[in-house]
């Protein structure tokens, strides 16, 4: 309470809940069934609670793997897709290509999800896929195609660093 003057003033505020950002990180190792069917892993549904209420989207990489978002990091790329001029070519055929395919995926009552086929053969996913959590979104690569890319790790990872983090991105944070 504030006194001003002869009378009084309850100023009352509430602090903003401000929600968490749960960052992902891991990777877990599953199988698919038959079906195309995969089990998320424990440790990471807990880091996906609003995945049985709200869904995940899954959608192509940039490369040869599957990316899944929750819905509302999903939501946020469209919000940056529609702020595009889709009067030019450009940002037409971006669109188009980044969104074909993508998917709402429905955890069923025990867990899993399944995986549509015209995504899996893009990616050329077998029976054995690796999850790799990429801060806001999870990879989904063929085992195989995994591990070749890992084996692809540049030789000077220190420099990769310290171009892609140094320098210019140091000025943000100053």
């Amino acid at each position: 309470m504030v006194k001003y003057g002869k009378s009084n003033l309850l100023l009352q505020y509430q602090t903003a809940k401000v929600p968490e950002m749960t960052y992902l990180t891991g990777e877990f190792e599953c199988k698919l069934d038959a079906k195309g069917r995969m089990m998320i892993p424990a440790g990471l549904k807990k880091k996906l609670p609003e995945a049985d209420s709200e869904g995940l989207v899954i959608n192509r990489g940039f490369k040869k793997y599957l990316v899944i978002y929750t819905k509302k990091e999903w939501d946020k790329k469209l919000d940056e897709l529609g702020r595009l001029n889709q009067y030019e070519n450009k940002n037409i055929e971006f669109i188009r290509y980044f969104t074909r395919g993508a998917t709402e995926l429905t955890l069923d009552a025990t867990g899993r999800v399944n995986l549509p086929k015209l995504l899996l053969d893009y990616a050329g996913i077998g029976s054995e896929v690796v999850l790799t959590c990429q801060i806001n979104k999870i990879e989904v690569w063929d085992k195989a195609a995994h591990e070749a890319m890992i084996e692809s790790e540049p030789e000077n990872f220190a420099a990769l660093a310290e171009e892609v983090m140094g320098g210019k991105r140091r000025e943000a944070y100053e």
